[in-house]
């Protein structure tokens, strides 16, 4: 087994040197079709996918799975507005790691708010400013794979000439996933803690009732 190690690296360098988002501005200002919606999502983000000739970004059956589970406002007379693309963008980035529900419970105080309404402070200003900073944290994450990269490297110096190299991508891989799973954590975590106060409501009401 021969991989490039340093090919490697480099290219996972480049790839997150080029990681862009949508800006709102890109989004078209006329309500949109399905059609055109998932267009326009495959041609913006085809490329961040692992097999980008194959995989889809977006199909009919997802967008309306999406408003069954209630992480989308219905469209209107069939068509879809900008704040809808914007809710489309998060869910995309989200259903990776994020079961429908945890989507549902995060993306909800956003909808009900700011979705639609005439509030000063609107769905794209957040998320201009959501996006702005995981842009910034580009340089973070390279500087943070390149050490984990070094600390693999120096694993399994004892191990047979012929494992050595699969071993420490091993290694590689494990420290990412080890990341992965610390963050997922902490995210899980911090979604139960914004259910707790909804289901208190529940509860409240359900009490009523019963009196």
């Amino acid at each position: 087994m021969t991989i490039d190690t340093e090919d490697l690296i480099n290219s996972i360098m480049d790839s997150l040197g080029r990681i862009n988002y949508i800006k709102p501005e890109e989004i078209p200002n006329i309500d949109l079709y399905m059609d055109q919606v998932t267009t326009f999502m495959d041609k913006k983000l085809k490329n961040t996918t692992r097999n980008p000739q194959e995989d889809k970004i977006l199909t009919k059956t997802m967008i309306n799975n999406y408003a069954k589970n209630d992480l989308l406002p219905p469209p209107v007379k069939k068509k879809y507005t900008k704040e809808h693309v914007l809710l489309l963008i998060f869910i995309y980035y989200y259903k990776g790691i994020l079961s429908i529900n945890d989507i549902q419970t995060l993306l909800k105080p956003i909808t009900e708010k700011y979705f639609g309404t005439e509030e000063e402070f609107s769905l794209e200003d957040i998320y201009n400013e959501v996006f702005s900073l995981e842009k910034e944290q580009v340089e973070v994450l390279q500087n943070d794979i390149l050490q984990k990269f070094q600390l693999a490297k120096e694993t399994f110096q004892d191990a047979p000439e012929e494992d050595a190299e699969f071993l420490q991508i091993f290694s590689f891989i494990c420290l990412l996933s080890f990341d992965v799973y610390v963050k997922r954590l902490l995210i899980e975590k911090l979604i139960d803690d914004i259910k707790k106060p909804d289901e208190s409501k529940e509860n409240g009401k359900e009490n009523s009732k019963k009196k």
